[in-house]
């Protein structure tokens, strides 16, 4: 039995380069249109090579970038819910505005576990402890 698969992007190598044709412009919409998503890109191509430098094996290393990229997914994300939400309505309602705290929140503490995970790695740096 074949079953009909009307996917609008496609199926197998097709979708991918579909996909990666979607991610191309979701990235380039963030850089040219979210300031919070250029800064913290800014912050994560600064701290890359600390990396390099700080981390005493490779996962460590591996924490260190992964986090940097945790915050960049986060912050597509959010930016996604505000733009989505001001896509159905610019008008206050608590709805709308709850879903965009929270997604500031999720930005929040996924800077707040970069930040423990870099401090605490510029800490051991620092100190010599490993």
């Amino acid at each position: 039995m074949q079953v009909n698969s009307n996917k609008p992007n496609g199926q197998g190598i097709g979708r991918l380069f579909k996909a990666l044709r979607c991610t191309y412009l979701g990235l380039s919409a963030a850089i040219k249109e979210e300031a919070a998503f250029r800064q913290e890109l800014a912050l994560a191509l600064l701290l890359l090579p600390l990396s390099f430098i700080i981390a005493t094996d490779i996962m460590h290393w591996l924490a260190l970038v992964v986090v940097l990229l945790l915050v960049l997914i986060v912050e597509l994300i959010n930016s996604a819910i505000e733009a989505l939400t001001d896509r159905v309505s610019t008008d206050m309602h608590i709805l709308s505005g709850r879903a965009k705290d929270m997604g500031s929140a999720a930005v929040t503490l996924s800077l707040l576990i970069a930040a423990l995970v870099w401090g605490v790695s510029l800490y051991q740096y620092i100190a010599g402890v490993s």
